[in-house]
Formats: C-alpha cells, sequence, structure tokens
C-alpha cells in the first residue's frame, strides 16, 4: 500500500505554476476526500486502484491535460461547474462580466440571454443572485448545452431557458433586457492557442475569424433586433481588443459604451445601451 504522503511527493515535475496544488487536487479527487483531509491524514493508505487511477492521471497532467477536465470540475462564482472537452474552462476574468451585469439599473424581473453559454457559467451565476430574472442560455453546440443543463440541475437553477441556437438564429422576436457573451475572440494565428489549456480546449469556442473580431462584430450588430428599449449589451473580449470593440458599438448606434477591467488591470469586458429609435 502507498500513503497519501508519497503519492502526492510523486507529482513533482507537473506543468504549471502550482504543481502541489494541481497533485492535491487529483489525488482528492481520486479519494473523494477534501484537501483539508490529505493534510490532516497524510499517512492514510490508499488502496491499489485509487493509487493507479491517480498516477494516470499525473501523467495525463504531465502531457498539459488540463486539471478541470481531469476531475471534471471546475469552480466558478462559488458554483461547482461540471466541464468537458465540449466547453470552455471557466476563467475568473470572465466573474468581470458578471459583476457588471448585477451592477446595471435593470427591471427586477428582467429578460436576460447569455450567448455562447458553454458550460452555462455566465447564466448560472447571474441567475444564482437574482431570483427573478428570466434568464435564458442559447448555445449551437447540443454536447454543450448538456453540460449547461445538468450544471443548472446541479446548483438547484432548474428555472434557467436553454435554447441549441446559433447566436440569434433561433431566438425569433424575442427582445431583452441584456444580452452576455464570452464570445470566440482569438485570432486563428495567436500563439496562445499552442500553449497551456488553450491546447485542449473546443477551438470553436475560442477561435474566431478577422483578427478574433468576427463573432464581436456578429453580436454587436445584431444585438439591437434583440433588445428592448434602454437595453444592454455586454461582451467580454481579448485585452488587446477593448478599442475596436467599443468602435463597433459607437459605430452600430450604442450608448453609454464603456469598458471594464479584470483584476489584473486588463480590458476584458465592453458594453453599451441600446435606445430605440
Amino acid at each position: 500500500m502507498t500513503s497519501v504522503r508519497e503519492l502526492l511527493h510523486a507529482a513533482a515535475a507537473l506543468p504549471g505554476d502550482d504543481s502541489r496544488r494541481d497533485a492535491e487536487a487529483l489525488l482528492g479527487h481520486c479519494l473523494g476526500r477534501s484537501r483539508a483531509w490529505l493534510y490532516t491524514w497524510p499517512e492514510s493508505d490508499v488502496a491499489p486502484e485509487q493509487a493507479r487511477v491517480y498516477r494516470d492521471l499525473l501523467a495525463r497532467r504531465r502531457e498539459g491535460f488540463p486539471i478541470a477536465y481531469l476531475i471534471g470540475e471546475r469552480e466558478f462564482w462559488s458554483l461547482p461547474l461540471t466541464v468537458n472537452q465540449h466547453t470552455l474552462i471557466p476563467r475568473s476574468e470572465t466573474e468581470t462580466l458578471g459583476e457588471w451585469a448585477l451592477d446595471l439599473p435593470l427591471p427586477g424581473n428582467a429578460s436576460v440571454a447569455d450567448l455562447g453559454t458553454g458550460s452555462g457559467a455566465i447564466a448560472l451565476a447571474v441567475a444564482s443572485e437574482r431570483a427573478s430574472w428570466q434568464v435564458a442560455a442559447a448555445d449551437r453546440s447540443a454536447a454543450a448545452l448538456e453540460v449547461a443543463v445538468a450544471n443548472a440541475r446541479r446548483n438547484g437553477l432548474e428555472h434557467v431557458e436553454f435554447i441549441e441556437s446559433d447566436w440569434f438564429s433561433r431566438l425569433g422576436g424575442r427582445r431583452f433586457d441584456l444580452l452576455l457573451s464570452n464570445p470566440p475572440y482569438v485570432a486563428r494565428d495567436d500563439d496562445h492557442l499552442r500553449r497551456g489549456d488553450l491546447r485542449f480546449e473546443p477551438a470553436e469556442a475560442l477561435v474566431a475569424g478577422q483578427g478574433g473580431l468576427a463573432d464581436l462584430a456578429v453580436l454587436v450588430t445584431g444585438a439591437p433586433g434583440h433588445l428592448l428599449d434602454g437595453g444592454w449589451l455586454l461582451l467580454e473580449h481579448g485585452c488587446e481588443q477593448g478599442g475596436a470593440v467599443r468602435e463597433l458599438l459607437v459605430s452600430t448606434g450604442f450608448s453609454k459604451v464603456a469598458t471594464r477591467c479584470d483584476l489584473a488591470g486588463l480590458e476584458r469586458v465592453s458594453g453599451g445601451c441600446w435606445h430605440a429609435e
């Protein structure tokens, strides 16, 4: 039998900035135990089959496979979310999008749509904070929507509506107080696609034409047809795309156009208000 301590020591040379925490996450997943338990009971014996599964996961992690995909979960907005290779891995900078949404002066029963929802992270975050909002989440990927629906059920947010739609294609004539999206915005030739977790995430959820701006442009130009008077559009984008997105919003006729930075001080979300003529 092998102990918890020995297995954690076997995780040396994992990629990334925090190999020890990665090892703890993987071993805790295999044992169904918390990180605190691993520290409290380091001499505990681990069954051979559990040790084998753990070592297999370590081998995949050494190849660069993302921790979130290995354990099938990532926390976002304090919500445990199932993730897999059909969805992006939710990242902390995306919380900037949810924070801005919650700051807006919207009606108590606001209608909200999250476009390109993936795992459902954004839709479920705002729904968890505003129980009276009517939240819909759309994605063109049926496989991603399966994950999002399961996450809604897991977190007791089954009132969120899910729609299989390529951006606005199946929204019909519906209009909303708020449209949110974290669309693909990475340029096809961006070197980041060959590094870290991005190598394993679905390219269709990451990459866009026109230097990464193609889907952002579709959302900006299509949003007026699906916004109520005084409604808002908020879009996550790359840290160097803020100027281009603001220009798109202004040229389309949005007012109150602004950009918010993430915790690293990088331009991350731009948006504006729509007033019908």
